[in-house]
């Protein structure tokens, strides 16, 4: 993608009315503040010492919130993964200013120019953070992975480890990993395969600030190193549901699948974008032939992902066993408790579950309350994010009104004709009078607004 050249500031006061529009919190109240340093100095005194394993965590080189760290050993023909979760519970008191402010803001907000944390960074890039060098108090889940890529929950509990490395996805070397890291990836990979999962991940559209004012709209596809990463949190959180699940008791991620429209649009968006779906193939079997490195076929992936219904969480229900279309599996959210507040309570009852307690009532209370917490928060994170793309959309286009540009239209509904553009990964609206979905369409920019996060197209 072409750089974003931003003499005027448009993203400096775009990203400003962002935060204002979407109520993205700011800096956190003193009360919260002064709790949370009382909690970074709370000493562990529930963990058992493990500072003896080599663990080592793997993330964006930037990365200071670190959730995980991990180790892996073989036991005869299996390998365990022993997967750190910062113990997020620890430090934060039920009902303090620190839960009650994490349960207003429900997740991490991410924004071009810097985040706004779940939680104060004195305890999320900080105590709870599974940083190198000191000892961090965490919950060790160990998850056994058999030669089929099968997983089960062997055991949890709460332990003092040592972070020995950190890690970064672009960066490390295969001698600073766990000798079997690959070799579990590639069982959870074949496992999915049997399964038919469709989980693929695409790359991320972002906004990337350049300096001096410039700003590049790209994507950034996953390592193979951090899309091998991705599959010991998969193999964590699907042992942890069925744990979960066995003891009647849980919060879940599910997803349904895309629905014959959004598959009609899928079909057009390929079209425009200049990628070959036979038509013959199902999605989810294409959708395993993509690769995130090609940006017609990152764009297609974005797409994907867009089209489907959004996820969601659901408590557990007596006769409705929790299903993740994009899985094919029973699936929960327990590996990033310093960015999503759901991720602390599935922690806290996958630690009373497999140690044969009770789970405590709080987070039992919990449960029911938290897919709507959890929804609120997402879409808003969800709506943030595409504003800021909205946002550098604009910027990149302003100043190219007049210009004509190739575009297929994707779907009609009562706000006119979506189309998709077929030089960029742009998808904006038209006037539908006269025009079928999938028909090609050559439309001449009207308008790009930064102020406003608008793009007028008109029909050339």
């Amino acid at each position: 993608m072409r750089a974003i050249v931003d003499p005027t500031n448009a993203l400096d006061r775009g990203l400003a009315a962002i935060r204002q529009q979407f109520q993205v919190p700011g800096s956190f109240p003193p009360d919260v503040l002064a709790a949370a340093e009382a909690a970074a100095r709370r000493p562990p005194t529930e963990h058992v010492d493990r500072t003896d394993e080599r663990f080592v965590t793997l993330d964006p080189a930037s990365s200071t919130d670190l959730d995980q760290a991990f180790a892996i050993e073989r036991s005869g023909n299996d390998l365990l993964l022993h997967y750190a979760i910062a113990d997020v519970a620890w430090f934060v008191d039920d009902g303090g200013p620190v839960d009650a402010e994490a349960w207003r803001r429900g997740t991490t907000i991410y924004l071009p120019d810097g985040k706004a944390g779940l939680y104060p960074p004195i305890l999320s890039e900080g105590a709870a953070s599974l940083l190198p060098g000191g000892p961090r108090p965490a919950v060790i889940f160990t998850v056994r992975v058999d030669s089929d890529g099968e997983v089960r929950l062997d055991g949890a509990e709460r332990a003092i480890v040592r972070n020995a490395a950190k890690l970064a996805y672009d960066s490390a070397e295969p001698a600073e990993l766990p000798p079997d890291f690959g070799e579990l990836a590639q069982r959870i990979a074949a496992a999915e395969a049997r399964r038919g999962a469709a989980r693929v991940d695409p790359p991320e559209q972002e906004v990337v600030p350049l300096g001096e004012g410039r700003y590049e709209l790209a994507f950034r596809p996953m390592t193979r190193c951090e899309q091998s990463n991705a599959a010991l949190s998969l193999a964590a959180n699907m042992a942890i549901a069925d744990a979960l699940i066995e003891h009647h008791t849980g919060l879940f991620r599910v997803m349904g699948e895309p629905d014959k429209r959004a598959i009609r649009r899928l079909r057009h968006t390929a079209k425009a974008l200049g990628v070959d779906w036979p038509q013959q193939m199902t999605l989810d079997a294409y959708e395993r032939t993509l690769d995130h490195r090609d940006p017609k076929q990152a764009a297609f992936m974005l797409a994907i992902r867009r089209a489907g219904p959004p996820a969601a969480y659901m408590p557990f229900t007596e006769g409705v066993k929790p299903w993740h279309s994009a899985m094919a599996a029973s699936y929960a959210h327990a590996t990033a408790p310093l960015r999503r507040l759901a991720d602390r309570y599935v922690v806290q009852a996958t630690l009373a579950v497999a140690n044969g307690r009770a789970v405590p009532e709080t987070v039992t209370q919990a449960f029911p309350k938290l897919p709507q917490v959890m929804a609120r928060a997402d879409a808003r994170s969800a709506q943030v994010q595409r504003a800021a793309v909205d946002l550098a959309e604009t910027v990149m286009l302003h100043g190219h009104e007049g210009e004509s540009f190739s575009s297929v239209v994707t779907d009609i509904d009562e706000r006119g004709a979506r189309i998709q553009l077929c030089s960029r990964p742009v998808v904006a609206r038209v006037d539908a009078q006269g025009v079928q979905a999938g028909e090609d369409l050559q439309v001449r920019l009207v308008s790009a607004d930064p102020d406003r996060r608008e793009l007028r197209f008109a029909r050339a």
